[in-house]
């Protein structure tokens, strides 16, 4: 048997209950300018018999009434990608308490599925849009024929270097920079490299700062123990990228003491490889990662990586979106790129070479 649909309490039933007119009851409940003009005790009364009723504003008639909807569009390039999940973290926790509500799409790494998205959170009326970019993300395409000029956009993970479309990076040449830092203070001085693809920035501005501090201290960077991961549809192809890679490396009988991987997916696939050929890490070979993926630390042994602040990431993230749906993204202070530190962050995975 069917059971009959609860009647949704509206403003004129708290009205009546309350024995006030509808006009005071909305001037009360929406806590409008004049409510300054009702009685403390009216003004407890309604609110009472509005909960004791089960009272609640009806969202959608506010938006139409207001022009505005409160909700902040989230494009997510694939929610299984371990990069995603402590940025989205960062995202929801900076809107917690600011009332408006997160509206989260996965385009599946699908470039027609993301046209389709922005389009349905465009005709949504979102207020702003952050969009978490994978390393999948293509730089540009129907991304910028899409959005309005006016629009508040930022793309967290990828700087898209558009003057109107602002970006949240960690900086990536001070991160690899680190990385190679790390180990040659250690000791190592026969290292290994595996690259992310070759159109990808990030793993380019990574490979720069390897150079940079290569050069700054005399140290030689062996090509024949640089290996470079090719183009993939799924970002969790790190892993068996890392393992193909580093086992090409150990078929090469090139020594190497210690490798740089290009991020934590591809390290794990680096150090099954070493694991495979009978060796150990960090014994007979450090590995290092990017990212600090969650994964990073409950692996044996736990990953010592570059963590980029993904939570803090989100946050500068949704503050600027916040703060341009309320002034207009032009009266914005924020660079169109902002970059965040890196930080080493030491685990069991690296220890100095055999003397």
């Amino acid at each position: 048997m069917l059971r009959p649909r609860s009647k949704h309490v509206t403003l004129v039933d708290v009205a009546r209950k309350a024995g006030f007119s509808p006009s005071t009851v909305s001037i009360v409940l929406n806590d409008a300018p004049l409510a300054r003009h009702v009685a403390a005790r009216t003004k407890q009364h309604i609110r009472e018999t509005a909960k004791a009723l089960g009272y609640h504003p009806d969202a959608s008639a506010r938006s139409l009434r207001s022009r505005r909807s409160s909700t902040i569009g989230v494009l997510i390039f694939d929610i299984s990608d371990p990069f995603c999940t402590l940025i989205l973290r960062g995202i929801e926790r900076s809107l917690d308490s600011t009332g408006y509500l997160p509206v989260i799409m996965d385009a599946h790494n699908d470039h027609k599925q993301l046209e389709g998205y922005l389009q349905l959170l465009m005709e949504r009326r979102v207020e702003g849009l952050i969009v978490v970019a994978n390393w999948l993300f293509e730089e540009g395409g129907v991304f910028f024929e899409i959005l309005k000029d006016s629009f508040p956009t930022i793309v967290v993970g990828r700087d898209l270097g558009h003057d109107r479309i602002r970006s949240v990076i960690v900086d990536n040449d001070a991160g690899g920079y680190a990385a190679l830092e790390h180990l040659y203070n250690l000791g190592h001085r026969k290292i290994a490299f595996v690259l992310g693809p070759d159109k990808l920035s990030d793993s380019n501005r990574r490979w720069a700062g390897m150079r940079r501090f290569a050069s700054e201290h005399n140290l030689t960077l062996d090509p024949r123990r640089v290996r470079r991961m090719d183009a993939a549809l799924d970002p969790t192809s790190g892993f068996e990228a890392g393992l193909q890679l580093t086992n090409d490396l150990l078929r090469s009988r090139l020594k190497f003491t210690a490798l740089v991987a290009f991020d934590d997916l591809t390290a794990l696939g680096a150090v099954r490889a070493i694991t495979q050929a009978g060796l150990s890490v960090p014994a007979d070979c450090s590995v290092i990662g990017f990212d600090d993926s969650p994964l990073a630390a409950f692996c044996t042994p736990a990953l010592t990586t570059v963590r980029q602040p993904m939570e803090d990431m989100g946050a500068v993230a949704t503050a600027w979106v916040l703060k341009a749906a309320q002034t207009g993204p032009g009266e914005n202070s924020l660079p169109p790129s902002h970059m965040l530190a890196p930080v080493v962050m030491v685990r069991d995975s690296t220890r100095p070479p055999h003397s």
